[in-house]
């Protein structure tokens, strides 16, 4: 039996050795994140800046001062990408469908529209500042669809060339970080509940992931509203990619499924319909919840310690200019949307 453990046992550590220093690290920068929260709580009476926040900022102050080596990339990629999957897949168990109905009937059509006017702007910004065609339009379907994953899923289908993908995903991937930390100012500023501010967030933040950092200040409504609008704004990604292919005929790659549909929304909306027909136990909500929330502080600094701030510059100031103009124009067309909709 002995022999048998082991010889089990025995390919796991090749992979292990891979991903735990990075894993230790993410979870190392996590823990002071979280103390940092407490010893703000202590001396402020409150935590200003939620631990999701300052895992952000530690991991990319650390990024600064010092770039990860080969051994530490897998632990770190893990984190930022398959442990914050896995903590969104969670949040559909969690889901409240009576804070979805409070949004309006008509927040689905509103957020198609958004899309397709902030791809219209985004790209005649592009070509406005003298992008070339197949750049503007990853950087308009990356802005207003889902940051890298838009990026990845349309280059194949219009052909675009591999430095086109890098320079769009390295800027999108910096400004989406910046735009976690900044966007929850805009609650004060705008006066938003927790549903206004969710809403905001999920059609203004690039990754599903992110979505759900950024709404966490505002509480359980902003992140379940967030969430899913952000979910519905990442179904437009088939039809415009569909619309992509079909225009460049033959000359584009195929469309690939797993790019339209990710495995961990996929996940959520299983996890939510199971929810709404009863067969998750009220009593396993609060582990779920507290399973996700741990993931996602990781996943945070992870997300900071793989953000190359100095990458702005390498990106371009035309390439930099189109992406934050574009950003700006969504944001207004998501505000303008709260407004039709009136949201409360």
């Amino acid at each position: 039996m002995l022999s048998i453990v082991q010889h089990r046992v025995e390919p796991l550590r090749p992979a292990l050795g891979r991903y735990a220093p990075g894993l230790l690290l993410c979870t190392g920068v996590a823990l002071a994140a979280v103390l940092l929260q407490r010893v703000e709580a202590i001396l402020l009476g409150r935590a200003w800046l939620e631990a999701l926040v300052l895992a952000i900022l530690l991991g990319a102050a650390i990024r600064m001062a010092w770039t990860p080596s080969a051994r530490w990339h897998c632990g770190i990629d893990l984190s930022a990408r398959l442990l914050l999957e896995i903590a969104v897949m969670l949040l559909g168990a969690s889901l409240d469908t009576g804070a979805i109905l409070a949004a309006g009937a008509g927040l689905p059509l509103g957020i198609a529209g958004v899309v397709v006017l902030a791809i219209g702007a985004s790209y005649g910004i592009g070509r406005l500042l003298g992008l070339p065609r197949r750049m503007a339009t990853l950087i308009a379907c990356g802005n207003s669809i889902c940051g890298n994953s838009a990026i990845a899923a349309v280059a194949p289908v219009i052909g675009a060339e591999g430095g086109d993908v890098a320079a769009s995903i390295g800027f999108t991937a910096v400004l989406g970080v910046v735009v976690v930390l900044v966007l929850p100012l805009a609650v004060p500023l705008l006066h938003l509940s927790a549903t206004q501010y969710g809403t905001l967030a999920g059609l203004t933040v690039y990754a599903v992931p992110q979505v759900f950092a950024a709404s966490a200040p505002m509480g359980a409504a902003a992140v379940q509203i967030g969430t899913l609008v952000k979910l519905m704004r990442v179904l437009m990604l088939g039809p415009v990619v569909l619309v992509l292919a079909a225009v460049a005929g033959g000359g584009g790659g195929r469309v690939r499924l797993h790019r339209l549909v990710p495995w961990f929304i996929a996940g959520f909306v299983a996890l939510a319909t199971l929810r709404a027909a009863g067969g998750v136990p009220h009593a396993a909500l609060p582990p779920l919840a507290g399973i996700a929330s741990v993931l996602t502080v990781v996943s945070m600094a992870a997300l900071g310690l793989s953000t190359d701030l100095r990458a702005v510059a390498g990106a371009g100031g035309r390439i930099a200019a189109v992406v934050i103009a574009s950003l700006l124009v969504l944001a207004g067309l998501s505000i303008g949307l709260l407004r039709l909709l009136a949201v409360a």
